[in-house]
């Protein structure tokens, strides 16, 4: 008997995952043959804040000794749907509702998770299929160029492969005052290297007037830091980059700025009148001032003065006309990932998005969210990050917690469920441009976690002190290789954290912020990711393809990426275990693949060997399920026909206040 609903199967519901706003979303579910409903059963939907709808459906036959359901649901406005189905039955109310990730269960269980975007949004398409590559500034490479107007405060360290300051003055202050000179002319004389790399998109860590070395305490959006060069450095970087083929986006910090800066200039360093010195201060309304002289810091963090982001000056500052994002971007900006986005109020990321829009629809905005962005809720709000008018992509998180824990030893089906749970909530359009990495400046790197102790209780002086030792290095290399694989390969996009590539190592903050160690790269790490790049740039599948899994063993993992109406595909195997593991070219799970050639790995007398953490790839020809194609077709041609009829900007802001 057929299971009662599946979200992940197109046989229950067409088509997988959001769906744009007004378009049509097909739901069937089955009945047992001995239960007879007393009334068409009713698919159950809201969205939070409104009340249920109630959706009857019609019976549509017989199937495999079940009795089929269906209703069509197209719906007005954009947001997060919550649903579930019930019917009664001699007069017994029953709920169908999510009992596993997908699978639904009868009288228990969890709401289903519709999400609706708005018929406008699309993403950025320069970064689909690319590779983005992250760099730390003051970390990456040292031109040696002069730089003028740096501060005398400054520590100017010439040990470059020297372990960053940590340790906290007398009154427990950690100064993040030491520099190792990384700046702009160093990164761009190393576009070969990147561009050989795959890199199509550089995310720069803040590279604005800051006074300490991570530059998130802002002391002036519009001028780089002295240390890391001039304005004029910046446009060069962005046009050389541009002829190797690289974009390059900026990190935006805009819920706080520091308090060494020209708007708040705690300690005097600036001519400006700063808000902690006058409440006559241009800057004065920006930030919350209590008491005496007290004032809202993120985190309590007093060199970090929250901002009001959605004060009218602020926010013009940042998002109007000639304010600071149109400024960067004006210099070659592809666009900006947003620090904390989850503490940007809805306002704020409205304005900001115009602002990068205007510029063109190929200028990006990334968002850092930590969980599930597609029902996130902050501070009370629920947010609605990717809906249309707010953000293109987020740093995934959840994936990169599904690919350590999994390469780890956790259960292929668990990681199956993370995966898909992803991509059943966000649209596809973000899908595309998902930011996917295994290591950042937020967190211990990855070859640590893999091949390293739990860092989680150890002190500073301890991640100071400790190195892999070499059949740790050994192991953490060997399941990076492994972990590659699927940052590289699953939906999205995948975000090199620089010197991941050569098997840098680093514990937390800021000890996974070491300088590169140029001249002492692992050879065997870099050739590998090349080859990485190089075979996810030979398919258009890995830029915007759907995700099939095929075997989801405790050694073996089998997945496809693949474009539903030409059947187009590259079929990934990946040996998870220890040991070698052999895959059959004519297995089952195959079934509905035509191969064409072996991309990559061994295959001896049609069967593919993997030793331990390996991967192999396929190159094959999916059979095309017509009857989907032809549905995909038809609701093609629907949406067509209903842009015709769409209603205006305003009005599609209003449905934020109206009820279905």
């Amino acid at each position: 008997m057929p299971c009662m609903y599946d979200s992940w199967d197109l046989h229950y519901k067409f088509p997988f995952g959001a769906i744009r706003r007004r378009s049509d979303c097909n739901f069937t579910i089955y009945l047992p043959a001995g239960v007879t409903p007393d009334f068409p059963p009713v698919m159950v939907l809201f969205r939070t804040g409104f009340k249920e709808r109630f959706l009857p459906m019609n019976a549509n036959g017989e199937q495999d000794g079940c009795k089929c359901y269906t209703v069509t649901y197209s719906p007005k406005y954009a947001g997060v749907h919550y649903y579930y189905f019930a019917y009664t039955s001699n007069g017994v109310r029953h709920y169908i509702k999510r009992g596993t990730a997908h699978e639904a269960a009868l009288d228990h269980g969890e709401l289903y998770q519709l999400t609706v975007f708005a018929k406008h949004y699309e993403t950025p398409n320069f970064l689909k299929g690319g590779i983005m590559y992250q760099i730390f500034p003051d970390r990456f490479c040292k031109s040696g160029k002069p730089h003028e107007n740096v501060p005398t405060d400054r520590v100017l360290r010439d040990d470059w492969n020297g372990t960053p300051y940590y340790k906290p003055d007398a009154n427990g202050h950690v100064w993040n005052n030491d520099y190792f000179g990384g700046d702009l002319e160093g990164i761009r004389s190393k576009l070969d290297y990147l561009e050989k790399l795959g890199v199509t998109c550089i995310y720069l860590n803040p590279i604005f007037e800051s006074h300490e070395n991570h530059r998130y305490n802002t002391a002036n959006y519009r001028n780089v830091d002295p240390l890391l060069g001039t304005n004029e450095d910046f446009r060069v970087l962005c046009e050389d980059a541009e002829k190797h083929g690289i974009s390059i986006i900026l990190d935006g910090v805009f819920s706080h700025t520091g308090a060494d800066s020209i708007y708040f200039n705690k300690f005097g360093r600036y001519d400006t009148v700063g808000a902690w010195q006058s409440t006559d201060s241009p800057y004065y309304s920006w930030y919350t001032f209590f008491g005496d002289h007290q004032y809202e810091a993120w985190w309590g963090i007093d060199t970090l003065p929250n901002v009001v982001e959605t004060n009218p000056d602020y926010l013009n500052y940042i998002c109007g006309d000639g304010g600071v994002l149109d400024y960067w971007i004006s210099l070659g900006a592809a666009g900006y990932r947003l620090d904390v986005a989850d503490e940007l109020p809805d306002g704020f990321l409205d304005a900001l998005r115009k602002c990068v829009k205007k510029n063109g629809e190929e200028k990006i905005v990334i968002g850092e969210v930590w969980e599930d962005a597609s029902n996130k809720e902050s501070y009370g709000v629920k947010r609605r990050y990717l809906l249309g008018d707010q953000l293109d992509s987020v740093m995934n998180y959840p994936f990169r917690e599904a690919i350590i824990n999994y390469i780890k030893g956790m259960d292929a089906n668990t990681f199956k469920d993370w995966i898909m749970g992803i991509l059943e909530n966000y649209p596809k359009q973000t899908v595309d441009v998902l930011m996917n990495f295994v290591s950042t400046h937020d967190i211990e790197r990855a070859i640590n976690r893999f091949g390293g102790q739990n860092c989680d209780d150890k002190s500073k002086d301890w991640m100071a002190e400790n190195w892999l030792s070499d059949a740790e290095y050994k192991r953490g290399k060997q399941l990076l290789k492994a972990a590659m694989v699927l940052q590289f390969f699953l939906p999205g996009v995948p975000s090199i954290y620089y010197g991941d590539e050569v098997g840098l190592q680093g514990w937390k903050d800021p000890f996974n912020r070491r300088c590169f160690p140029w001249g002492n790269e692992d050879e065997d790490l870099l050739e590998y990711t090349r080859e990485l790049g190089i075979l996810r740039k030979s398919s258009s599948v890995f830029v915007d393809g759907e995700l099939e899994f095929l075997l989801t063993g405790n050694e073996l993992l089998v997945f496809s990426r693949f474009h539903r109406n030409s059947g187009e595909s590259v079929i990934l195997i990946l040996n998870r275990s220890e040991q070698t593991q052999h895959f059959s070219l004519h297995s089952d799970v195959l079934k509905n693949y035509a191969l064409s050639n072996v991309a990559s790995g061994i295959c001896k007398e049609n069967e593919l060997v993997l030793p331990a953490y390996s991967y192999a790839a396929l190159f094959a020809l999916r059979t095309v399920d017509r009857k989907v194609e032809e549905e995909e077709e038809d609701e093609a041609a629907k949406e067509d026909f209903d842009a015709k009829e769409d209603v205006t900007e305003d009005e599609y802001r209003d449905t934020y206040k109206d009820m279905d």
